[in-house]
Protein backbone atom coordinates (compact mmCIF):
# COMPACT_ATOMS: atom_id res chain seq x y z
CA UNK A 1 0.00 0.00 0.00
CA UNK A 2 1.61 3.58 -1.12
CA UNK A 3 0.71 6.47 1.29
CA UNK A 4 -0.28 9.55 -1.17
CA UNK A 5 -1.52 12.44 0.76
CA UNK A 6 -2.21 13.67 4.61
CA UNK A 7 -4.24 15.79 6.50
CA UNK A 8 -3.69 17.55 9.41
CA UNK A 9 -6.68 17.39 11.83
CA UNK A 10 -7.75 20.90 12.81
CA UNK A 11 -10.31 22.30 15.60
CA UNK A 12 -12.92 22.41 12.97
CA UNK A 13 -12.83 19.09 11.83
CA UNK A 14 -13.90 17.50 15.38
CA UNK A 15 -16.97 15.96 16.84
CA UNK A 16 -18.49 16.21 20.50
CA UNK A 17 -15.92 13.65 22.07
CA UNK A 18 -12.97 15.87 20.29
CA UNK A 19 -12.23 13.70 17.94
CA UNK A 20 -11.89 13.86 14.16
CA UNK A 21 -15.60 13.33 13.06
CA UNK A 22 -16.68 10.53 11.27
CA UNK A 23 -18.16 12.33 8.15
CA UNK A 24 -15.00 14.71 7.84
CA UNK A 25 -12.89 11.79 7.48
CA UNK A 26 -15.35 10.30 4.99
CA UNK A 27 -15.22 13.33 2.85
CA UNK A 28 -11.29 13.63 3.00
CA UNK A 29 -11.50 9.56 1.96
CA UNK A 30 -14.14 10.16 -0.81
CA UNK A 31 -12.16 13.08 -2.75
CA UNK A 32 -8.49 11.48 -2.08
CA UNK A 33 -10.28 8.24 -3.45
CA UNK A 34 -11.50 9.76 -6.42
CA UNK A 35 -8.78 11.43 -7.24
CA UNK A 36 -6.58 7.98 -7.16
CA UNK A 37 -9.47 6.63 -9.24
CA UNK A 38 -9.24 9.14 -11.43
CA UNK A 39 -5.34 8.82 -11.79
CA UNK A 40 -5.76 4.94 -12.40
CA UNK A 41 -8.42 5.36 -15.06
CA UNK A 42 -6.91 7.97 -16.53
CA UNK A 43 -10.30 9.85 -16.36
CA UNK A 44 -11.47 12.75 -14.73
CA UNK A 45 -15.74 11.32 -15.06
CA UNK A 46 -15.78 8.94 -12.97
CA UNK A 47 -18.29 8.48 -10.34
CA UNK A 48 -18.11 6.15 -6.89
CA UNK A 49 -20.68 3.33 -7.23
CA UNK A 50 -19.95 1.53 -3.69
CA UNK A 51 -17.88 1.92 -0.51
CA UNK A 52 -18.35 -1.09 1.56
CA UNK A 53 -18.23 -0.93 5.55
CA UNK A 54 -15.41 1.14 6.87
CA UNK A 55 -13.48 0.05 9.87
CA UNK A 56 -13.08 2.98 12.30
CA UNK A 57 -9.74 1.50 14.75
CA UNK A 58 -8.59 5.17 16.60
CA UNK A 59 -9.30 8.38 16.87
CA UNK A 60 -6.87 11.07 15.51
CA UNK A 61 -6.87 14.03 17.83
CA UNK A 62 -6.01 17.93 17.00
CA UNK A 63 -2.58 18.32 15.71
CA UNK A 64 -2.33 14.60 14.12
CA UNK A 65 -1.28 13.84 10.77
CA UNK A 66 -3.50 11.36 9.07
CA UNK A 67 -1.97 9.75 6.21
CA UNK A 68 -4.13 7.65 2.69
CA UNK A 69 -3.04 4.80 1.63
CA UNK A 70 -4.57 3.34 -1.62
CA UNK A 71 -4.16 0.49 -3.69
CA UNK A 72 -5.64 -0.43 -6.88
CA UNK A 73 -7.52 -4.55 -5.87
CA UNK A 74 -9.01 -5.02 -9.25
CA UNK A 75 -10.39 -3.75 -12.83
CA UNK A 76 -13.75 -4.12 -14.13
CA UNK A 77 -14.74 -2.92 -17.93
CA UNK A 78 -15.43 0.20 -16.88
CA UNK A 79 -15.14 0.18 -13.10
CA UNK A 80 -11.64 0.18 -10.69
CA UNK A 81 -11.71 -1.20 -7.28
CA UNK A 82 -9.74 0.14 -4.65
CA UNK A 83 -8.69 -0.38 -1.09
CA UNK A 84 -7.96 2.31 1.26
CA UNK A 85 -6.05 2.54 5.17
CA UNK A 86 -6.24 5.81 6.74
CA UNK A 87 -3.31 5.96 9.55
CA UNK A 88 -1.41 8.01 11.82
CA UNK A 89 1.51 9.75 10.17
CA UNK A 90 3.76 9.44 13.08
CA UNK A 91 3.36 5.92 14.93
CA UNK A 92 1.89 4.34 11.92
CA UNK A 93 -1.18 3.39 14.11
CA UNK A 94 -4.60 2.40 12.01
CA UNK A 95 -7.20 4.86 12.08
CA UNK A 96 -10.06 3.17 9.63
CA UNK A 97 -9.82 0.52 6.88
CA UNK A 98 -12.08 0.16 3.84
CA UNK A 99 -11.64 -2.80 1.53
CA UNK A 100 -13.78 -1.76 -1.16
CA UNK A 101 -14.41 1.28 -2.92
CA UNK A 102 -16.04 0.80 -6.38
CA UNK A 103 -15.51 3.96 -8.92
CA UNK A 104 -17.33 3.60 -12.43
CA UNK A 105 -15.88 5.32 -15.74
CA UNK A 106 -18.83 7.64 -17.15
CA UNK A 107 -19.72 9.82 -20.29
CA UNK A 108 -21.27 12.92 -19.96
CA UNK A 109 -24.66 11.48 -19.95
CA UNK A 110 -23.82 9.28 -17.19
CA UNK A 111 -23.49 6.32 -18.40
CA UNK A 112 -20.35 3.12 -17.81
CA UNK A 113 -17.80 3.54 -20.50
CA UNK A 114 -15.15 1.59 -20.59
CA UNK A 115 -12.02 2.88 -18.97
CA UNK A 116 -9.62 1.25 -21.83
CA UNK A 117 -7.26 -0.45 -19.16
CA UNK A 118 -5.90 -3.67 -18.97
CA UNK A 119 -5.62 -5.93 -15.79
CA UNK A 120 -2.14 -6.26 -16.49
CA UNK A 121 -1.72 -2.60 -17.22
CA UNK A 122 -2.22 -2.39 -13.66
Amino acid sequence: MKYFTRHMVMPINLNSSQSLCCGQLLSWVNEEASIFASCQMRSQFHIAKVISEINFMAPAYVGDIIEFGFELVSLGQSSVTVRCKIRNKVNHAPIAFIDKMVFVNINENGLPIPHGMRANAA
